[in-house]
């Protein structure tokens, strides 16, 4: 597995991934970790979709993902790839449409265990009141994410 280290909006984002896809997309706080001199091969596609996600060029990804976890993960995860830029859903209605509104917490739980930020749009899952509630990367991340997304046309006064 390849690493790189590269500078985000939010933070200094970390990429894992080989031949077989990429495994993890994180973030954490800038100064927490050095940024790559050099990007290795196997990830430039992913560090060039996420700097045009971030200067608002691309609505959407496509990247061979190779993502960790247990079968009911990986199937909460894809259902969250069918969540639209731009759009939210809430933990209920993706409950819902996993077929099993008694696994709410599961749902939930899963979410947060999403080891690719962004691409797998984990930050388009609010409350069912619309708060934003439930983000690993921060509250602050999640509000800046769903603004990118959407953001608020000024409207004009004459």
């Amino acid at each position: 597995m390849e690493t790189v280290y590269v500078n985000s909006p939010l933070g200094i984002t970390k990429i894992i991934g080989d031949e077989n896809g990429i495994a993890v997309i994180s973030v954490s706080d800038v100064g927490s970790n050095e940024v790559s001199a050099k990007i290795p091969e196997v990830l430039k596609e992913a560090v060039s979709q996420l700097e045009e996600y971030f200067e608002g060029k691309r609505t959407g990804f496509d990247l061979k993902l190779n993502p960790q976890g247990t079968e009911f993960q990986q199937k909460v995860w894809k259902a969250l790839l069918e969540i639209p830029y731009g759009k939210t859903i809430s933990y209920m209605d993706q409950t819902k449409k996993l077929g099993d509104i008694k696994a709410i917490r599961a749902v939930a739980s899963a979410n947060g265990k999403n080891p690719l930020w962004i691409v797998v749009p984990c930050h388009r899952v609010i409350g069912t009141n619309g708060s934003l509630t439930g983000y690993a990367g921060g509250l602050s991340r999640k509000k800046w994410l769903l603004e990118h997304e959407n953001p608020s046309t000024q409207q004009r006064l004459f």
